[in-house]
């Protein structure tokens, strides 16, 4: 009965290759098309509507994928694509084994041409003077709040918001040791370690010595040199450095998520769920910022996040990033945009 079934699945993943093999065809095409105009490759917004409709059609079939199980496997043929279109490179805060890396690699698969740099303004850089053609970088935690150079770096540097990420944040405990009992160091960057501190008591693991490292993707590499050692950090850090995951989700605070946003040097195209960002700079004066809000109300735009941010002059000015559903093409967001003092930093698909 086994050998059965893996014969029909051996040949439904016949069926499989040749189609995807015929997707690839027409892709080469796009391809084609795409570099004779300089057209962008990257369009989230067109593969958001790709994986709604292959999850209506799923559901339609009482299928057992579910929408994330749809979207996990076509990021990855998305990438495939885009790689065969054109390749180009992805700049983003690491090292190799951040979660950053895992935010870029979600949407730009495991075969992309990646760059780590280390720090977030480097990113920017990369993308503006055309060294890479698309950046990842954090903006915000759910716990530890905004990224203030990223939004400071929006401002300085002239690249586009394209797209944003939103991934939960999980800690795994990775090891070559088969049981926690050999263990004799835990490496971990500190604050890491710190959010695992329920884990670390009920395996009774805090007198195990603590080594602290810069990154968590850091001590993964070093655990796998050392075979009596754990280490604290991200699945595709423990991928990486070929070391076996113990445990997964070893975190305190299992609702941490952060958002990371995708620059570039175009403007997206509309989806009808789209999201836009702006710096606005408000005059200095009772009832500015009053009367910039009021603008979002008459207009019935709504708005997602302000931040404050300083000018950062020899003043106590400050500028605000302001975060509202809608798209650059919108009239009435156009009407906002159009504002004296107001800089547009992109429109983009809104993330889940």
């Amino acid at each position: 009965m086994l050998n059965e079934l893996r014969k029909e699945i051996d040949s439904i993943d016949n069926e499989l290759i040749t189609l995807l093999n015929r997707r690839m065809e027409v892709v080469r095409k796009v391809g084609e098309f795409k570099n004779s105009s300089n057209a962008p490759i990257y369009r989230p917004e067109r593969e958001k509507e790709i994986i709604n409709r292959l999850s209506e059609i799923s559901k339609s079939q009482n299928g057992l994928l579910k929408k994330e199980d749809i979207e996990a496997i076509f990021l990855e043929i998305f990438a495939t694509s885009r790689n065969l279109e054109r390749t180009e490179r992805v700049a983003f805060l690491g090292p190799l084994g951040t979660f950053t890396h895992q935010a870029a690699e979600s949407r730009f698969g495991a075969t992309g041409k990646y760059l780590p740099l280390l720090n977030i303004e480097a990113v920017f850089k990369s993308v503006a003077f055309k060294e890479c053609k698309y950046g990842v970088v954090p903006i915000e935690n759910n716990t530890e709040g905004i990224v203030g150079v990223t939004l400071d770096s929006l401002r300085k540097y002239d690249v586009k918001i394209v797209n944003e990420i939103y991934m939960d944040i999980h800690h795994s405990f990775a090891s070559l040791c088969e049981d926690v009992s050999q263990l004799k160091k835990i490496y971990s960057h500190p604050q890491a370690y710190n959010q695992c501190k329920t884990f670390l008591e009920e395996h009774n693991l805090m007198d195990v010595e603590f080594i602290p490292t810069e990154s968590t993707a850091k001590a993964a590499e070093m655990a796998k040199e050392d075979s009596s050692a754990g280490a604290i950090c991200s699945h595709i850090a423990a991928k990486i450095y070929n070391v076996p995951l113990l445990f997964g989700k070893i975190e305190d605070n299992q609702a941490n998520k952060t958002r990371f946003i995708v620059i570039s040097d175009y403007k997206t195209d509309k989806s009808g769920k789209d999201k836009t960002s702006i710096i606005a700079k408000t005059s200095h004066k009772s009832g500015a910022l009053f009367e910039l809000l009021k603008e979002f109300k008459d207009k019935d735009i709504n708005l997602t996040k302000i931040e404050s941010r300083p000018l950062k002059d020899d003043t106590f000015h400050s500028l605000f990033y302001i975060d509202f559903e809608g798209h650059i093409d919108d009239e009435n967001v156009k009407k906002i945009i159009d504002k004296q003092n107001i800089t547009w930093l992109g429109s983009y698909v809104k993330g889940e």
